[in-house]
């Protein structure tokens, strides 16, 4: 499947959802292919629980995983088995293996590991790029702050300078400047909690892979 198949740009941008079926959606494969409770459950968060961005962008990253998906028989279905068997479990490693050589008869470990390099290599791809969208708006954000206070302490200080009849005026420009935090700070808070959130579904599903590999390596 192309890579561009699944809008990953729904991290920080909020668009309306395609209801069309990917290719993905339309093989015998990737039927049902919800990514594993044991990645996506809450429980398993900690403190990011709080952060109200959290599922979302977890979400996310797993449809954007599972959209990465080919029909044929690779390392995402052996992940897909053997987080749902137990990747503690040897045996999960060897009967999701035999499965896929009855599909995939030449599937080889060398291959596994391979293609398990090809799903990181483009979850970090997107990490780094919505990395960088989060960073910028928060900068954007700090220059707009930053260029609207100075704007203020300036106008404050010709105030003060005809302060007998400007007296009014000066009173509203302060008051202005003591809320300029406060408007945006839930702004603040979101684009924080969204990078943070970002920060931890990638390392999430990154563990979580790299886990499997070590047991590829381990089992196999």
């Amino acid at each position: 499947m192309s890579k561009e198949s699944f809008n990953w740009k729904s991290l920080f941008v909020n668009i309306e959802p395609d209801k069309s079926p990917t290719p993905a959606e339309q093989t015998p494969l990737s039927n049902n292919t919800k990514f594993p409770n044991q990645v996506s459950n809450s429980d398993n968060l900690g403190p990011m629980n709080q952060n109200p961005f959290m599922g979302e962008i977890l979400s996310v990253y797993e449809r954007g995983f599972e959209s990465l998906n080919v029909a044929d028989f690779d390392f995402f279905e052996l992940y897909k088995s053997v987080v749902s068997a137990g990747v503690t479990n040897p045996q999960s490693y060897q009967m999701a293996f035999t499965i896929g050589k009855s599909i995939k008869p030449d599937l080889s470990k060398a291959y596994l590991l391979e293609k398990s390099k090809y799903y990181l290599d483009e979850i970090e791809k997107v990490y780094a790029k919505f990395s960088a969208t989060g960073n910028t708006k928060k900068t954007a954000l700090d220059k707009s702050v930053s260029n609207e206070k100075s704007h203020l302490n300036l106008r404050i200080s010709e105030i003060e300078k005809q302060i007998n009849s400007l007296q009014k005026e000066l009173a509203e420009k302060r008051a202005e400047l003591a809320n300029t935090d406060g408007k945006n700070i839930q702004e603040y808070a979101e684009i924080q909690q969204k990078i943070e959130a970002n920060d931890y579904a990638r390392q999430k599903i990154v563990d979580s892979i790299n886990f499997v590999i070590s047991g590829i390596n381990q089992y196999l």
